[in-house]
């Protein structure tokens, strides 16, 4: 399933200054029996989101209408427990293209990666640097720059850079999934078949 490019996002940004967040608590697992990967955004952070009864908690970052954009900043290790899919699939169904944090599980960083939502691992020091800039001001915007693996604060231009798998990055750049990748080099693929021996 292909999805949008990413190639340079400038955006304001969510604080979520909480460490350890995991899978469960970005998609509850009793919202996890849909396969497709739209309308799981409604439930992101369900139960921080809303009461029992389904009216939103007040105090919870996604209901307050002063913060907004398509970057979510979280704490440490962001993304640990399960394997589920779900959880990066919610993050981008609500419209988050980029998610930084100080650490990410593993699992959940490539599923974000397969999905178009860019992990940007950043120093402890420089996420505190970027969670100041937001408390002060949240319209402060920050420019998440893929070709150049840099991310800036604008209002302080203060930047750091940020790893990604080559592969991953050619893919975010194109838009593609790992089928995608594929199906973009299948006559390569029945090239190299033609002339090499079985």
């Amino acid at each position: 399933m292909a999805y949008d490019k990413f190639n340079i996002l400038t955006s304001t940004a969510v604080p979520l200054p909480i460490e350890n967040v995991d899978t469960d608590q970005i998609i509850p697992a009793r919202f996890l029996k849909a396969t497709e990967r739209t309308g799981f955004g409604d439930n992101l952070f369900r139960d921080w989101r809303y009461q029992t009864d389904g009216t939103p908690k007040k105090e919870f970052i996604l209901n307050n209408p002063i913060y907004k954009g398509q970057i979510l900043v979280g704490g440490k290790n962001f993304g640990s427990g399960s394997s589920r899919e779900h959880a990066a699939w919610a993050v981008y169904d609500y419209g988050f293209r980029c998610v930084i944090s100080s650490f990410f599980a593993d699992i959940f960083r490539n599923n974000c990666l397969n999905i178009g939502v860019l992990p940007v691992q950043v120093s402890a020091a420089f996420l505190d640097q970027i969670f100041k800039a937001i408390e002060a001001d949240p319209t402060t915007e920050i420019k998440v720059d893929l070709p150049a693996q840099t991310i800036t604060i604008l209002a302080t231009g203060a930047q750091e850079t940020f790893d990604i798998n080559a592969y991953k990055k050619e893919n975010m750049l194109n838009g593609f999934d790992d089928i995608d990748y594929l199906l973009n080099i299948k006559e390569n693929i029945r090239e190299f078949a033609r002339h090499t021996p079985l």
